[in-house]
Formats: C-alpha cells, structure tokens, sequence
C-alpha cells in the first residue's frame, strides 16, 4: 500500500483555502493592501530615492581616499561622501532653475503677448481667402478671448474664497505632502548610511529562507537588474549633459534665442531614450518659432546635425553602449514603456528591457556551451573515457 504523503496533502489544503479566502474577501484583502502600501509610501519612495543618491555616492567613494587604512577616513569617507552628493544633486536642480526660469518666465510672457496678434492674423487670413463662411469668421473675430479669461478668472477665485473646505483641505494636503517628503529623504540617507549593513542582512535573509537554486536565480537576476539600471542612469545623465551642453553652445554661437533655457530643456529630455530629443527640439523649435521662423527652422537643423554627431561620434565613446541593448529593443521597450505608463514607463522598460536580454542570453549561452552528455544520463567514467579518445 503506497504511503500517504501528508505535506503535500497539507500543500493542496492550504492552497485550496488561500485561493478561497482571496475570492471571497478580495476587496477587504485589496482594501487593506492599499493601506499598507499608502502607510509604507515613505518608506518606498525613500529606498527609490537613495538608489540614484548612491550612485553619486559610490563615484565620491572611490575618489576620497579609497585606500586608507586610517579609522577616521573610514568612519567619515560615507558621510563626507553622501554630503558630496546631495550637495552636487542640490546645486545641479539650483542651477538649473536660476538659469532656466528667468527665460522661461520672459518666453511664457512673449507667447501671452504675441497670441492675439497671431490671431487676428490668422482671422484675416481666413477673411481673405474664403476658408470659412462669414458668420463663423465674424462670430470667431468678435468673441472677446481677454474679457471671457478675466470672468473665468473671477469665477475660479471667487470659488476658491467661498470655499473654505477646500482651503482647508488643499492646507493639509500639503503639510502631508511636506511630511511625507522629509520622512523620504530620511529614511533616504539612513539607508545609504547603513547600506553595507542592508545588504548583509538581506543576503542572510536569503541564504537562510530560501532553497539554494532559488537563492542563487534571485541573487543573479538582481545583479543583473542593478547592474542594467546602474549602466543606463548613468549612461543618460552623461548623454543629457553631453548633448544639453553642445545644444547651448551652438545656440549661442549662432545667436539663437532662449539658449539656456532650450539647452536645459534639451538635457532634460534627452534622459528619456529615442524620443527625448525630438520632444525637446519640438518644444524649443516652438518657443523660437514666436520670435522667428527662419531661426526657429535653422535650429531644427542645428539639432538633426547635433544629434547625428553626438550619437554617432561622441556618444559611442564617451558612455559606449550602456545597457547592451540592441537598438531594435530599445525601440521596443521604449514604445511599450510609453504605452504603458508614460514617460515613467519609458525610462523603466529600457533597463528592465536589458535585464531580461541580458538573462536570455547568458541562459542561452550557457546551454549551447553544454555537451550532448549534459542532457541524458550518462556515467561519468564513460563521460571521461570519450573525451580521452577524442
């Protein structure tokens, strides 16, 4: 009589339960996850923002005396080190905005100013060559934009005043959101502080908790996942200063307004991989557009030259391929990224995108690598005679 095996028995009925329990009860179940999850926000958002902080952190470290046998240099070579890096972090944003927001509030004026004009140019236009019927081009033309604005400037200020409510509750909507923020860059900088020690305690963790097989995958395919994030963050920021930069320089050669403040705009979309560009000299052909069509159509050739010098010549050298993914998948990932959560998306799916590459390849690799012997069960003396006889 074959023996009852009671663990896998025990395994069924507690699978069985589980599966009920979640279908019968999974709002409460999704009710509560929800609030763990908005409980423990701070916490998440804290460890996402210590992950770029340390990169910066790490180059310091390998740069301050990374040899030193001395106590002191040990014991202050992290903090010294993550100051280094909020301070360089908090001088790049500083720089940017005092840069960038003088030209940007002038542009945002210019176009205020320039939209009526260009209305009734284009009114006339229509008036002129018959595009539209006369009621619609008179009825267009007399609609007062500036006196409709005023009244649906009144009528928001005006419910905002009477409305306390909402008063109150915008007020502590941002006393929370100013909490939540100084919790984050806490928890932050405590687990770049302790970061040797995390990651100890979680490779003990898994040692202990799990099988080896599933200890060892784990271990790889998060080597691998920080390793694919760590290449492409880097990779980015190094093209978006690199292209940022060369964008302000020739802007400024060829007497092209708002260099600043384009040249920023293009570094901070050229973090976004593919379409990053095109977004940002879309935006700036635009803003000069209401200065001058003939520059804003050469800074359209500038950019196509710029990037096809960056990418081609200065790129491949400076940062090489950085996430060692094909461009055909870069595409790819970018385009379902985007599809799927906007440009959030877009900068996530790369580097996961090269991590799964990266795995199927090595996994593939590994396997082609093997002998016939490696697939059925053979004697390894008779293993060991064959290869001598070869």
């Amino acid at each position: 009589m074959k023996k009852i095996d009671l663990k896998l028995i025990f395994s069924i009925s507690a699978a069985i339960i589980i599966v009920y329990l979640l279908t019968q009860y999974w709002p409460n179940i999704s009710d509560a996850v929800e609030g763990v999850i908005s409980a423990a926000s701070p916490i998440i958002f804290g460890f996402l923002v210590a992950y770029p902080i340390n990169i910066l952190m790490s180059f310091y470290e390998r740069r301050f005396f990374p040899n030193s046998k001395k106590k002191i240099v040990i014991k202050l070579r992290k903090f010294i080190c993550l100051l280094a890096a909020i301070i360089s972090i908090i001088g790049i944003v500083a720089a940017i905005i005092v840069i960038v927001a003088p030209q940007f509030i002038e542009c945002i004026q210019m176009l205020f100013s320039k939209i009526p004009p260009t209305f009734d140019f284009v009114m006339q236009k229509f008036n002129e060559n018959e595009f539209l019927s006369k009621n619609v081009v008179s009825a267009i033309s007399q609609f007062n934009w500036q006196e409709k604005l005023g009244e649906m400037s009144d009528k928001i200020a005006q419910g905002i005043g009477d409305t306390v409510g909402f008063a109150f509750s915008a007020i502590t909507s941002i006393f929370t959101t100013v909490a939540n923020i100084i919790i984050t860059l806490i928890i932050s900088v405590y687990v770049l502080l302790e970061r040797d020690r995390l990651l100890r305690q979680v490779r003990k963790i898994g040692s202990t908790y799990l099988p080896d097989k599933v200890y060892k995958k784990s271990y790889q395919v998060l080597s691998t996942l920080n390793e694919s994030f760590h290449r492409f963050i880097v990779g980015q920021c190094l093209e978006a200063v690199i292209l940022g930069t060369l964008c302000t320089i020739g802007m400024l050669i060829f007497q092209i307004p708002y260099a600043p403040m384009i040249g920023a705009l293009m570094g901070f979309t050229a973090l976004i991989p593919i379409f990053g560009g095109l977004i940002g000299a879309g935006v700036g052909a635009f803003l000069i557009l209401m200065d001058s069509p003939i520059k804003a159509l050469f800074f359209i050739i500038f950019v196509i030259v710029l990037q096809q010098i960056e990418g081609n010549l200065i790129y491949p050298k400076v940062v090489g391929t950085s996430t060692g993914l094909p461009g055909l998948w870069v595409l790819a990932a970018v385009t379902i990224g985007g599809a799927v959560s906007g440009i959030l998306g877009m900068l996530v799916a790369v580097p996961i995108a090269a991590t799964i590459y990266k795995l199927v390849r090595d996994d593939i690799d590994n396997t082609n690598k093997k002998t016939p012997w490696d697939f059925i069960a053979v004697p390894e003396h008779f293993k060991d005679k064959v290869k001598k006889e070869q």
